[in-house]
């Protein structure tokens, strides 16, 4: 018989929550309150979610990104130790070639992206000081009806789609024009997975559809999915969101997944269509 190797998981929300669905008897979900792993292998998803904690709680991102981060890694003195880092496509940031390789020159803005890489560093740092191994997972944005959180600042494409589920009005940046790379939730835990099982070390690995999907072909597939019966009301992008996105378009190499062997099981009809059931 083969036993799997369990993994430490801090943060169950969103993602991990999923993971923690379809990985259950290999999952042991640390505490939040914890900080000590109970195993080799972590996989490491507490964080803040977008860059608008800056006008009301302008600390949070510092104290969740990366405070807490150092009091895991205090217990990862360890070269035993892998610690899987989930990182976010936002590092990227503006002015880089399409699709962003992992190689690529990071270009974050806004205190979530600057912190998650600065994140990304102190991971980097840490392992070159004790010998810890890690994998840092470059997320895209990850889509699924179970995000019940999603809002207009977070995870805004399964925000939007809910809305127009409910048949309200809708402001659509742009007629809809910025493109994203998006990627269903429990394809984006199978990649994690399969990455925790034959990734390389020490390497960064993008995980995301490959492809960009602009926002009026998701729209206009829920609006005939769901029969929709309000408006779409085009606007321009607000200044702020222009400053902390940086980029119209979006989309990311996926090679070095792919190389993995990695399949997908969600198209992007198929994802809209989990958001409209």
């Amino acid at each position: 018989m083969v036993f799997e190797q369990m993994i430490s998981l801090y943060g169950c929300g969103f993602v991990g929550r999923e993971f923690k669905r379809l990985f259950d008897k290999q999952v042991d979900v640390i505490p939040r309150e914890e900080r000590k792993p109970k195993s080799k292998d972590i996989l490491y998803m507490i964080s803040t979610t977008h860059n608008y904690h800056v006008h009301d709680k302008i600390t949070l991102d510092v104290d969740t990104n990366l405070k807490v981060l150092c009091e895991v890694l205090e217990h990862c003195r360890d070269e035993d130790i892998t610690f899987n880092f989930v990182s976010s496509w936002f590092v990227y940031g503006a002015g880089g070639n399409l699709p962003a390789k992992e190689n690529d020159p990071l270009n974050p803005n806004g205190f979530y992206s600057i912190t998650k890489r600065c994140a990304e560093d102190l991971i980097k740092s840490f392992a070159q000081t004790y010998g810890m191994r890690y994998r840092i997972l470059r997320l895209c944005n990850v889509i699924g009806r179970d995000d019940t959180n999603a809002t207009k600042q977070k995870n805004a494409i399964t925000w939007m789609v809910k809305e127009i589920k409910k048949h309200n009005d809708l402001n659509v940046y742009d007629n809809g024009t910025h493109t994203r790379d998006i990627m269903h939730v429990t394809d984006v835990c199978r990649a994690i997975k399969l990455i925790i099982d034959k990734g390389k070390m020490d390497e960064i690995y993008n995980i995301g559809s490959g492809k960009e999907t602009s926002m009026k072909e998701i729209l206009d597939l829920a609006s005939e999915m769901c029969n929709y019966k309000g408006n779409l009301i085009s606007i321009d992008t607000p200044d702020f969101h222009k400053v902390v996105q940086g980029l119209q378009h979006f989309y990311m190499d996926t090679s070095k997944l792919n190389q993995l062997g990695f399949n997908y099981l969600y198209d992007t009809k198929d994802i809209v269509g989990d958001l409209c059931q």
